[in-house]
């Protein structure tokens, strides 16, 4: 897999976190705890030695990181 398609899965997967949740507006601490919670995913999904569910969660976790830098910089003034 090469990067553009990598970045192309996590800016897709950036667009369904916006139709299900909104714009998400958390505090760096919220945003630490959902982002542990995506990784401790792909941890149960190594431990099960889940390929594709590796990936997904990773593609998951990237879009999520994405999503906290949008929040943290749009909010950083208020």
């Amino acid at each position: 897999m090469k990067k553009l398609e990598i970045i192309e899965f996590f800016l897709n997967e950036r667009s369904k976190q916006d139709s299900k949740w909104g714009e998400q507006n958390h505090d760096v601490f919220k945003w630490l705890a959902i982002l542990g919670e995506e990784v401790g995913e792909i941890n149960k999904a190594a431990l099960e030695n889940k390929y594709d569910e590796i990936i997904n969660e990773l593609i998951q976790t990237g879009a999520v990181v994405i999503a906290m830098i949008e929040s943290l910089e749009r909010n950083k003034n208020k």
